[in-house]
């Protein structure tokens, strides 16, 4: 009987596919699992490679993918209890990954649990820094009697790498009128409703993508938007990120300092100082007009 489903949407991933499905089959310690996935028509060999593996491989049209209407249907192809969303160029790092994951559904209260991210060799200090604060070692229950308590991070979850309950997901599904951060969405819907997410850091995948300043802008014009129309930030949650910002800029101009490296350190300081640019103009997008928050939004939020 299948116990878990591993959904994994692609989108021409030839080059990561293979390391993925072979880290995935790889697993041990676990019950019957299934691999389920949704590519949205490749024109690389991401479906040939994945039909080498014992997967399910469905088909959409790329003009059909939505970020979270399409990780709705691949819940409804799921046989199994738990739904594993894992991104396709992420690589679990260990044989216990999916283990590491599932053992916290023993607590009938933990309706999803999300794991760590490792930067890939590659990875800007930026990137580094970034994960760092988010994915470190200690485990954490995010129950909603903590939301004041854990500030902007209590709603963070990432599907990159994570599971839930599909009797939560049928709960709660993944907010269609988000056109991105659909993680963000269906982690507010399940702590609002009294359920418990934790992060497991033994779940651990490497997986990043370097960004350009300009990059990181948008991308964080899209967070403060998100975050204001969730209803997420607010005086906590304003509190716990210039604290985190102060503690990260540091903690970089003490490197500089002490190793020298003035160049990445520097880029990475002007890569921070986008992100806050872009997460103020964000929060404040209403008094933009629609033409410049067309132009600013990285995932076109605003048509």
């Amino acid at each position: 009987m299948i116990q878990t489903s591993i959904l994994v949407l692609t989108r021409n991933e030839a080059r990561n596919i293979a390391n993925c499905l072979e880290a995935v089959y790889a697993q041990k310690n676990v019950g019957a699992f299934e691999v389920v996935i949704v590519d949205s028509s490749s024109t690389d060999e991401t479906r040939e490679i994945a039909k080498k593996y014992p997967a399910r491989v469905e088909q959409i049209h790329a003009e059909e993918f939505h970020h979270a209407r399409t990780r709705n249907f691949a819940a409804t192809l799921a046989r199994g209890g738990l739904l594993v969303y894992l991104a396709a160029d992420a690589v679990p790092m260990s044989t216990e990954w999916l283990e590491a994951l599932l053992a916290n559904f023993s607590d009938s209260s933990v309706a999803a649990v999300y794991g760590r991210h490792m930067p890939k060799p590659d990875s800007t200090l930026e990137r580094q820094d970034a994960l760092d604060a988010v994915y470190g070692e200690e485990r954490l229950v995010k129950d909603p009697a903590q939301a004041r308590q854990r500030g902007y991070r209590f709603y963070h979850f990432s599907t990159v790498n994570a599971a839930i309950r599909k009797e939560d997901w049928e709960t709660t599904r993944f907010p269609e009128d988000l056109k991105c951060f659909e993680d963000l969405g269906i982690a507010k819907r399940i702590l609002d409703r009294g359920r418990k997410i934790v992060y497991e850091p033994r779940a651990v995948v490497v997986h990043s993508h370097n960004f350009t300043g300009l990059d990181l802008f948008k991308r964080y014009f899209d967070v403060g938007v998100i975050w204001k129309q969730l209803g997420i930030w607010n005086q906590q949650t304003r509190k716990s990120m210039l604290t985190d910002m102060g503690l990260l800029l540091r903690k970089k101009l003490s490197r500089m300092h002490t190793n020298g490296h003035r160049r990445p350190v520097g880029a990475s300081v002007q890569q921070d100082l986008a992100k806050a640019a872009g997460l103020l103009l964000g929060l404040h997008q209403q008094y933009l007009p629609l033409p410049l928050k067309r132009h600013l939004s990285a995932i076109r939020i605003f048509q």
